[in-house]
């Protein structure tokens, strides 16, 4: 019946999450709001941390993707958690410091970093840069010079990997904004050209193939080019590589018809096809890396939100309207991302409707179609679930709509750790 373990209906027939009771949680913090469940994050950053010291003997980093969820909170978490993390704004790694986070273990991304965010990251010490482009290799080497450091980079490769997912997040193939490809010699000149740079210490390589990612042979795949690549280094130029990283897209449960593998899953096949090929080939074992993000956070969320109209079109559809929308989860909207509901209160009743869920801004504002759920009216609570990834970051004031609230629960407890923006705090920067 539910995506994620952390789900469950109690004596009263309502929606838990981590053991809490959603009703009451929406009446205390009112809707919409974004609750997520601290102990199956904190779980599965270890079953991450853990597969590395299975598969890997420990000779890795979980990096967690701060673009899923970013906040000082989350940051305490997998700083306690001991995995690192990967940042890919100024903004970020801002969040970062201010809670004290170890920036030996921040990987700094972006395909257009800025000249001060660059500043940023040498005058913090960030632990390593992944540069994107000969741009930024240039501007980097020579903002390193003049600020007398050697800087650790890790070079961002496409290895021309078909993920199988939604166009909008693949990264990895030829024709993409992100990193140098393999097939024109574009990231060979790269790797020639970072060796011979002063201000330059090229530790390692990078690639990132996509999101939303349910079986481990693209990763298989992946690693394969990749340390394929890294032999090719050592044998024309010479060079070593000390760091391999994966990047992430790990896969999670957004509705029945998804069935990813175990967290684990992911870091056992690629590690033992990283191993067996070092091994065949008579070069060093690199440090390897990865940076999920949504497989972190993704199923320890869900939204709560207060359904208004109810309105039928025979033989057509059902619409129920809920208080947001595309504001707080623009992820429908942008690229037809599936999601699964129930109506808390009547969690223990059976799905006999079939509805369209639609949001409340002055667009074409859906969160879904074709949703199975309980039967639904005006005053319900409903929540769509594994959204704790990429919504309360994707978050917009579309419609001066405030972003709502996030509160964590643990052990039967809950805590806002990012609270609700109020109208003026819309106006603050607005000047008049």
């Amino acid at each position: 019946m539910f995506v994620s373990k952390n789900l469950d209906v109690n004596e009263l027939g309502h929606l838990t999450i981590g053991g809490m009771d959603t009703m009451q949680l929406a009446k205390e913090y009112q809707t919409p709001v974004y609750i997520t469940d601290e102990n199956l994050i904190r779980k599965n950053c270890r079953e991450l941390k853990d597969s590395v010291d299975m598969y890997y003997n420990g000779r890795g980093l979980m990096c967690y993707a701060s673009k899923a969820f970013c906040c000082k909170a989350m940051y305490r978490i997998i700083m306690e958690e001991g995995l690192g993390t990967d940042v890919v704004s100024a903004g970020e790694l801002y969040t970062a410091l201010s809670v004290g986070f170890p920036m030996d273990k921040v990987y700094f991304h972006g395909n257009n970093k800025t000249e001060s965010e660059l500043v940023m990251a040498l005058e913090n010490n960030v632990g390593r840069i992944v540069v994107d482009n000969i741009y930024e290799l240039n501007m980097l080497n020579s903002l390193a010079v003049k600020y007398g450091k050697t800087v650790c980079i890790l070079l961002r490769i496409k290895p021309g990997v078909d993920a199988h997912t939604h166009d909008f997040v693949r990264t990895g193939k030829i024709d993409s904004k992100f990193g140098f490809a393999l097939e024109t010699g574009e990231a060979f000149e790269a790797v020639k050209s970072a060796v011979k740079m002063p201000g330059i210490k090229l530790s390692g390589l990078h690639c990132h193939i996509g999101s939303q990612i349910l079986d481990t042979a693209p990763f298989m795949e992946a690693a394969k080019i990749m340390t394929g690549f890294n032999i090719k280094i050592k044998n024309e130029l010479g060079y070593e590589i000390d760091e391999l990283n994966m990047g992430g897209g790990f896969g999670i449960k957004y509705t029945e018809e998804d069935n990813p593998p175990a967290l684990g899953m992911f870091i056992r096949d690629v590690s033992e096809t990283v191993q067996k090929l070092c091994t065949d080939n008579n070069i060093k074992l690199p440090f390897l890396v990865f940076e999920p993000g949504r497989s972190i956070v993704g199923s320890a969320g869900i939204t709560l939100y207060t359904a208004g109209a109810v309105k039928e079109i025979p033989g057509i559809r059902t619409y129920v309207s809920v208080d947001g929308g595309m504001s707080d989860n623009p992820r429908y909207s942008l690229y037809k991302s599936k999601y699964s509901i129930i109506a808390a209160n009547k969690a223990n009743m059976k799905k006999t409707e079939v509805i369209t869920l639609a949001g409340r801004i002055c667009e074409t504002d859906l969160l879904g179609e074709n949703m199975p759920v309980q039967p639904v009216e005006a005053g319900d609570i409903i929540a769509v679930l594994a959204t704790g990834a990429f919504n309360h970051s994707m978050a917009s004031n579309y419609n001066k709509l405030p972003v709502p609230p996030v509160v964590m629960v643990r052990d039967g407890s809950a805590r806002v750790v990012v609270k609700r923006q109020t109208f003026e705090d819309m106006l603050v920067n607005d000047i008049g």
